[in-house]
């Protein structure tokens, strides 16, 4: 294994410095951009570039065939939802090297599903889990540990070992949002176990910081910044990211939902797969996968029950 040292124009304090800024590991520093890595490590934008350039050499960063592709998918991971329907809708589960946006209106189930997957994951993997461990960003002070002990009963776990495993943030403004996505890297790098982050919920902040047209530009390009933190997060230790988002009225829409997603295109082209839930009648709720890069459109009912989610 490359240590830091090994690389070319690092030294012990540079080194020191990068596993400081989260740094440590070799994929991380390779996809790192040079500006990120200069201002959080504190070292010129020129040393960093060399120092990038080292790693993702040293990490053998380049071309690859789209066999490779398909051997790398293999140690994708899945993570049930509870719902047999949503799981199929969605190609087996919630998948890891990927982020998964839900959107729906208020009581649709989003936050439900949140704490489902928070137990899920812990689960071994012969029962749809990934034996592992959740960081949960609340911006929304959504989280209850109440509901977690609920799900994690119904599932015959031991609901204290269960909480142990979850890992929270509570976010109380954008900024703070954007921190915590970043130091999950450092959770990661010192031992636990992390298979999936849960952002819960990630515009709400964002909205109501950034008011009006002249400050949208501004927004987008911190959402970005977020966005690209979870995706390498991702990306580079196979963590499944599980986002739930708000909705807004169209009022210029005279045929089909009245309601859109908010975060614009760079949440749309973020989003591996999107998934819009609505209320249905009698109680049960409808997930309908809007935007998959190789699934179908597709609808799924299920339950919010005392037990978690069910069909």
């Amino acid at each position: 294994m490359v240590e830091l040292e090994d690389l070319p124009n690092v030294g012990e304090k540079t080194a020191e410095k990068l596993r400081e800024a989260g740094f440590a590991d070799m994929m991380r520093l390779a996809t790192a951009t040079a500006k990120e890595l200069a201002v959080k490590a504190e070292i010129g934008e020129g040393v960093a570039e060399k120092v990038i350039e080292a790693a993702r050499r040293a990490e053998k960063i380049d071309f690859e065939t789209a066999f490779d592709v398909m051997e790398r998918r293999r140690d994708v991971g899945r993570i049930t939802t509870g719902s047999k329907g949503v799981d199929e809708l969605i190609g087996g589960g919630i998948e890891t090297q990927a982020i998964t946006e839900v959107f729906g209106e208020f009581g649709s189930g989003k936050s439900q599903i949140s704490h489902e997957l928070a137990v899920t994951v812990q689960l071994p993997k012969e029962k749809g889990g990934l034996d592992g461990e959740c960081v949960f960003i609340d911006t929304e002070n959504t989280f209850r540990p109440e509901r977690v002990e609920q799900i994690a009963d119904a599932f015959g776990l031991d609901h204290e070992e269960v909480l142990r495993k979850i890992h929270i943030a509570r976010a109380f403004n954008s900024s703070h949002q954007i921190l915590m996505a970043e130091k999950i890297n450092e959770l990661i790098q010192s031992g636990v176990n992390v298979r999936l982050v849960i952002v819960d919920s990630l515009m709400a902040h964002f909205r109501a910081e950034y008011v009006g047209r002249e400050s949208l530009a501004t927004r987008q390009q911190k959402l970005n910044q977020h966005l690209h933190a979870l995706q390498q997060v991702a990306n580079t230790y196979n963590v499944a990211v599980f986002l739930t988002n708000q909705v807004q009225a169209r009022p210029d829409a005279f045929f089909g939902s009245p309601t859109k997603a908010i975060g614009g295109h760079v949440l749309g082209h973020a989003s591996t797969y999107r998934i819009w839930l609505k209320k249905g009648l009698a109680g049960k709720r409808i997930a309908r996968l809007v935007d998959s890069p190789h699934l179908p459109e597709g609808e799924a009912v299920f339950k919010v029950t005392t037990d978690g989610i069910v069909d």
